[in-house]
């Protein structure tokens, strides 16, 4: 079979790793998967095609916002390939009617902008599918999407050296206040007991332009005073071809996800990559949905009460995380391979 991929096409954000690791497994499987668009040198992992008319079908990947689809050539692929060959991963949750956990994050603010993004999917694609256990809307198919790739695993021979304790990787889009909440008045208690903290990514201490004219702007919380005062780092962000080497210059790495992601029990490539990392992941998720994802052993990894305690015991007692851990990544490969995820896609698109 041949896939064509459609998205917007970030090289420090999203699915594009996903993207890459789809490519080299479907290689592997006799599959050909590629990416809409032309040769990229930013992208050196990822196959990309012009040629719509030759593929079987096309998979638009959604993430966050519509408008980027209306800049591609979207006539051209919606008469080369008919409606259904062509599917939606709807990654960011949009196809669920209004869904605001605790009144702070939210799918939609307004009941019209839902029904435009309804209409808007049932004119791009036949199928719907989105990446949980349990999606709520009907018609919506689930396709977890996201999964590990045993070979991009890093070893401890091969780790780059530790320069962290602690590493939170990611952009602080709605993440804010659990991070506040929960994490920083933890690390707050047991500071003098931890090494260099250091969080990479964008938003963390400035909050960007446009955002309030957006109505996004509590999407970008933050308090650098706090963060200075407790000497946690600020970095910028990194391409995904780097992202799993960054990740294991931290002992601890710790994976958030933003509430309405929480309350959808939306996967991302996030849940996967950081056990390709030589660190311990500890994830700000309830022990039922880690175990859900990561089998008995990541219960243990799962970050939601004891915090303070936990991140002591975890930078104190490294083997016996390194067991868990290991248990999860066997885990990981009897169930979440990009070899499964493209086996599940492919009898998804036949069915």
């Amino acid at each position: 079979m041949r896939i064509l991929f459609v998205m917007d096409q970030r090289v420090d954000r999203g699915s594009i790793q996903s993207v890459s690791n789809y490519v080299r497994a479907g290689d592997k499987a006799g599959h050909e998967i590629a990416l809409y668009g032309r040769t990229d040198p930013r992208f050196p992992t990822i196959r990309f095609s012009m040629a719509v008319g030759s593929f079987d079908y096309a998979v638009f990947l959604v993430e966050s916002w519509r408008h980027w689809m209306s800049a591609l050539r979207m006539p051209r692929i919606l008469a080369e390939i008919p409606r259904q060959r062509r599917a939606i991963v709807d990654s960011d949750g949009m196809y669920n009617q209004i869904v605001s956990p605790d009144n702070y994050d939210r799918n939609y603010l307004y009941e019209q902008t839902r029904a435009e993004w309804f209409a808007h999917y049932q004119i791009v694609a036949d199928k719907i599918f989105q990446p949980t256990f349990v999606p709520r809307e009907p018609g919506v198919r689930k396709a977890l999407f996201y999964g590990y790739d045993p070979s991009q695993l890093i070893s401890a021979q091969a780790s780059p050296a530790k320069a962290y304790d602690i590493l939170c990787v990611g952009h602080n889009w709605w993440r804010w206040r659990q991070i506040s909440g929960e994490l920083l008045p933890a690390i707050e208690r047991v500071r003098p007991q931890i090494g260099d903290i250091a969080f990479i990514g964008s938003w963390w201490d400035t909050i960007p332009a446009g955002a309030a004219e957006l109505e996004v702007e509590s999407a970008f919380g933050t308090d650098p005073e706090w963060l200075q005062r407790l000497r946690i780092q600020i970095k910028p962000s990194v391409s995904y071809t780097r992202v799993v080497n960054v990740m294991s210059t931290g002992r601890v790495n710790i994976m958030t996800q933003r509430p309405l992601f929480r309350e959808l029990k939306l996967l991302t490539s996030k849940f996967f990559e950081i056990f390709s990392a030589d660190t311990t992941p500890l994830v700000m998720l309830d022990p039922d949905h880690a175990e859900m994802v990561y089998g008995p052993a990541g219960r243990e990894l799962a970050l939601c009460d004891g915090i303070a305690e936990k991140l002591v015991d975890v930078l104190s007692r490294p083997k016996k995380y390194r067991e868990i851990v290991d248990e999860v990544r066997k885990h990981l490969q009897r169930n979440h391979t990009y070899l499964n995820r493209v086996q599940e896609l492919v009898a998804a698109l036949q069915e």
